[in-house]
């Protein structure tokens, strides 16, 4: 949660077009899937609606490849995918809580 309350955060500094804003977000949803590729199979089967490995494979995509990181790409994963992938951590983290 900490990586998406930061993003939220970056976003209300400036949009995606700053790009100090678009670095921290790209940076921030490197996190994500870092995040993600540290979680357990039977955990992320509680959400089975969500890409998961896609979510893995943007990281990688940005780590590996932030030259041609697109803007329309890492915009509608902010405004499209992030809401989703929040509610599912919540959701998963009263799970671990529990």
């Amino acid at each position: 949660m900490v990586a998406i309350d930061a993003i939220r955060s970056h976003l209300e500094r400036g949009d995606l077009h700053d790009g100090l804003v678009f670095d921290a977000v790209r940076v921030r949803l490197i996190e994500v899937g870092e995040a993600v590729k540290a979680l357990s199979q039977e955990l992320l089967a509680h959400e089975p609606t969500l890409p998961w490995a896609q979510i893995a494979g943007m990281r990688d995509r940005l780590a590996h490849r932030y030259f041609d990181a697109s803007h329309a790409i890492v915009a509608a994963t902010v405004d499209e995918d992030l809401p989703e992938l929040e509610a599912a951590v919540r959701r998963l983290l009263r799970i671990v809580d529990d």
